[in-house]
């Protein structure tokens, strides 16, 4: 009988202490618990999106990524993938200052373009939340406005939009999505962006270095920076305008970026592209496991290559220096 108890309270210890590893994880999940760490360089070839033709885009990253575009997925099929798991995607932007005057723009497109057919929670970081236009959205779409401090240089908004989204994932996002991407305001849905962009962590490559070798790349080569790459290190050069992913991986890779910009800070650096350059370090360190091509970030000021068959997310020509005023 002794026996016996002695196996079932050992059975129960067992138990409590499975189950409080489990909430400790969870708690480190959101509460972020773990240590910044740099990572040391590594050098193997760039792979490159022209390396087969210069009209065909490569479809697969070294280390088994899909690249994204159009002709490279069946989107009946997804479709009959990812709807029955009834999942609800985050779209997140900074409209801060005069940035405001994109949100109306912004908010239709994605109305028209954006996973059209799927839950989506629009997230609207703002410093003047009265700016902010009503928009109609379809049904179970939902948008939430959430205010941020007002700064006066633009360039600090810039380095703290990463410590906000990990925040607010920390607070309510990872409650209320299952995916969350996070893009610039600045820019429209020009055609359809579903589920085929969903995955674990999400990059796109940026349109300006898509067909130049990783030495040109505007990455952060001072080694005194937490976001330093040799010559002999980067993939592609992903673009700040655009990333995301499952919530949880999200949360992990936005705090890796914060926690990069504030040992910078702390030595008296700002990167060369400020969060893009954090952005760039990590994605090289922890790599993105779905890349979309260009079409999904284009800029409208160039014109369309041969490569892209069409454009489903690109800037605005602006006045950036009246915008950053």
């Amino acid at each position: 009988m002794r026996c016996h108890r002695l196996v079932l309270g050992l059975g129960f210890c067992l138990v409590l202490g499975t189950a409080l590893c489990v909430l400790c994880n969870m708690k480190l999940q959101y509460r972020g618990q773990k240590p910044f760490q740099p990572v040391a360089p590594s050098q193997y070839p760039q792979p490159k999106l022209l390396e087969q033709r210069p009209t065909e885009l490569l479809t697969l990253t070294p280390w088994l990524a899909p690249i994204v575009s159009e002709g490279t997925f069946n989107l009946d099929l997804l479709q009959r993938i990812y709807q029955p798991l009834n999942l609800t995607t985050g779209l997140a932007v900074f409209a801060v200052g005069r940035y405001t005057h994109f949100v109306q723009h912004f908010l239709e497109s994605a109305e028209q373009f954006f996973m059209r057919g799927y839950r989506v929670c629009y997230y609207v970081f703002t410093d003047d939340p009265e700016a902010i236009p009503p928009v109609p959205l379809g049904p179970g779409r939902l948008l939430s406005v959430i205010p941020v401090q007002k700064h006066s240089r633009w360039e600090e908004m810039s380095t703290r939009r990463m410590e906000t989204i990990s925040q607010h994932i920390a607070r309510r996002a990872h409650q209320e999505v299952d995916y969350l991407f996070c893009v610039h305001v600045d820019m429209v849905f020009r055609n359809p962006w579903g589920p085929e962009t969903l995955g674990d962590l999400v990059a796109a490559i940026h349109p300006g270095y898509y067909a130049v070798p990783r030495q040109q790349f505007p990455y952060e080569r001072r080694h005194v920076s937490t976001a330093f790459v040799a010559d002999t290190e980067g993939d592609f050069y992903y673009g700040g305008a655009v990333f995301g992913g499952r919530v949880d991986r999200v949360y992990e890779f936005t705090r890796g970026c914060h926690m990069a910009i504030l040992a910078d800070k702390a030595n008296g650096i700002m990167a060369a592209w400020r969060e893009e350059s954090h952005l760039n370090r990590r994605f090289i360190s922890h790599k993105p496991s779905k890349v979309l091509s260009p079409e999904y970030l284009w800029d409208d000021r160039k014109p369309r290559p041969p490569s892209l068959k069409l454009i489903r997310f690109s800037t605005l020509d602006k006045n950036t220096n009246w915008l950053r005023s």
